[in-house]
């Protein structure tokens, strides 16, 4: 009796005209996770923790598509590079905004430290300006701060009092942005160099995911 071969056939590979487009679909998905979470950081200007956890959603689910697209992890985990410029950027971007388009800036004197009695890391200083003491207090967290008692600072604060008060050295949105974009570049760049080694992984005869699928 003859031997009948019941091994499935091979199915049609993507081309690189549709691999392209694959590509640049991951390339546009890295550009809407970036500002997406800039959007949602706005939305949530009181809530730092909304926009930091849906960017590491997102971020982590950038990496598992350039994995499944390279067909490797390599150039996934360096993904992950970009991804923290990203990340700090869009949570950053939109506090900074709208302390440097609405806030208002005034010089003040540091009159007491909580950390000082507390002795733990974490600083809420007390400010006078002209008018007397502000209702608002500049928070750190962290040792060693660049302040102490007795300094003179500019501040910005929200009239509004949503975002809180920060120093004016630290308000710089267009940094900000510049690390949003430059994370959202490297990861350009990465999906791009993913997308030519995956073809050509696949032409080799190591598929994506995505094209082997029944």
């Amino acid at each position: 009796m003859t031997a009948v071969d019941m091994k499935k056939a091979p199915r049609p590979a993507v081309g690189r005209g549709p691999y392209f487009l694959i590509t640049l679909a991951v390339v546009v998905l890295g550009w809407v996770i970036a500002a997406v979470n800039a959007g949602v950081s706005y939305l949530a200007l009181d809530l730092d923790v909304i926009p930091i956890v849906t960017g590491l959603i997102g971020c982590l689910g950038f990496v598992i598509v350039l994995r499944f697209l390279h067909c490797a992890w390599w150039l996934a985990a360096l993904s992950v590079l970009p991804a923290l410029l990203v990340l700090v950027g869009s949570v950053q971007y939109a506090p900074e905004a709208v302390l440097d388009g609405r806030g208002v800036r005034e010089t003040a004197r540091i009159t007491a430290d909580s950390a000082a009695t507390s002795g733990g890391s974490h600083h809420r200083f007390t400010l006078e300006g002209r008018r007397g003491e502000l209702k608002e207090t500049l928070n750190y967290d962290g040792d060693n701060p660049d302040w102490a008692v007795g300094d003179r600072i500019e501040v910005i604060s929200d009239p509004k009092g949503v975002v809180p008060m920060a120093a004016a050295s630290d308000v710089d949105p267009g940094d900000s942005l510049g690390m949003l974009v430059m994370g959202a570049v490297g990861w350009t760049c990465l999906t791009l160099l993913a997308g030519l080694r995956g073809f050509v992984r696949r032409r080799a005869g190591r598929r994506p995911v995505f094209d082997s699928l029944d």
